[in-house]
């Protein structure tokens, strides 16, 4: 397998670690300008591919229908990580909505961030399903299987006709053969596809360029997912998570998932970039695309700043004092 060097991590200055990547990135004619460390693989999209698996819903009126809010509706494309306010919506949603949470098929969990679950524990609350950082996207699949009159049973089954919809999609929006798709089973339960980070790019840059899209209906619906998660941006992931910094930029698409991967996209520049660290960690996505970013000469300072604090340049030891540096080494340019 491909790979190319992306990230050291330095301990008074001897190297203590590296992380290895791929990244392809693609301009508004869908041509590669950037290809590191690729085998054009297929990789799975894992929670990247929310927003696409949001589109179903978000092509009917449902969202009109049960009065579903802004903030409610972006669950439907969320990670939520459990916060109180991730809590609210995810309760509120579910009163609106004729679902009932047994009928979701991931499983209960606590929050995810440290903060609520400790006060959820503390409070001696039981795991629940409806708290699973994927349970607002299977409550976007009941709904849009009560929309397009499809059964609830085994909705997560790769054959059901709503994920055959969704791999359509998938399929459609990366211009990519969907015969050729590998298909998964996430860990939620759903299933996940896999395409090569190229055609990743290349449906990226439709989330963030929708006049791309041929089809009147899923164009709209882009539209519509990809306002509300800039306008939604805290509950799509949470503050101090880099899904949420980027996303309160108007200018980006983005959306990460497990295993390393990340997807971008820029508007105004007609770009989009795919990428995954092959050991599978999250934890060089901020320096990696903040470098990205300076090495485009992206004009928002601001947003790479605000992802730089996420994950700073030094190493410090549990009394929080520095013993190392953290050094960008991805090169695109």
């Amino acid at each position: 397998m491909a790979y190319s060097e992306f990230l050291k991590e330095y301990r008074s200055g001897l190297m203590e670690n590296v992380h290895y990547g791929q990244m392809s990135a693609v301009n508004l004619a869908k041509e590669e300008f950037v290809s590191v460390g690729q085998d054009y693989e297929p990789v799975y999209f894992r929670s990247a591919a929310k927003p696409f698996q949001a589109i179903p819903i978000f092509m009917t009126d449902f969202i009109e229908k049960y009065e579903i809010t802004s903030t409610e509706s972006a669950l439907f494309l969320a990670s939520q990580r459990g916060e109180i306010y991730h809590q609210e919506a995810l309760t509120s949603l579910l009163e609106k909505i004729p679902v009932g949470e047994n009928d979701l098929i991931c499983a209960a969990s606590y929050p995810l961030n440290e903060e609520p679950k400790t006060l959820y524990i503390q409070q001696g609350f039981q795991k629940r399903k409806l708290l699973h950082n994927c349970a607002g996207k299977h409550l976007g699949f009941l709904t849009a299987c009560l929309a397009n009159g499809y059964n609830f049973q085994q909705y997560c089954h790769p054959d059901h006709p709503l994920q055959q919809m969704i791999k359509k999609y998938i399929a459609y929006l990366s211009d990519y053969d969907e015969g050729k798709i590998r298909t998964g089973i996430d860990g939620c339960g759903a299933p996940v596809f896999a395409i090569p980070l190229k055609n990743m790019a290349i449906a990226y840059l439709k989330l963030a360029r929708p006049e791309l899209i041929d089809d009147d209906q899923v164009r709209e619906a882009v539209k519509k997912l990809t306002t509300v998660m800039n306008q939604e941006n805290q509950i799509i992931a949470a503050e101090n998570f880099i899904c949420t910094a980027l996303l309160k930029d108007p200018n980006i698409v983005a959306k990460g998932g497990a295993q390393g991967v990340y997807c971008f996209a820029l508007r105004n520049e007609g770009v989009s970039f795919a990428l995954k660290i092959m050991n599978g960690s999250e934890s060089p996505w901020p320096n990696v695309i903040a470098s990205v970013l300076e090495q485009i000469q992206y004009s928002n300072v601001e947003t790479i700043e605000r992802i730089k604090t996420l994950s700073p340049s030094f190493v410090r030891n549990d009394a929080g004092h520095e013993v190392g540096e953290i050094v960008s080494t991805i090169k695109i340019v």
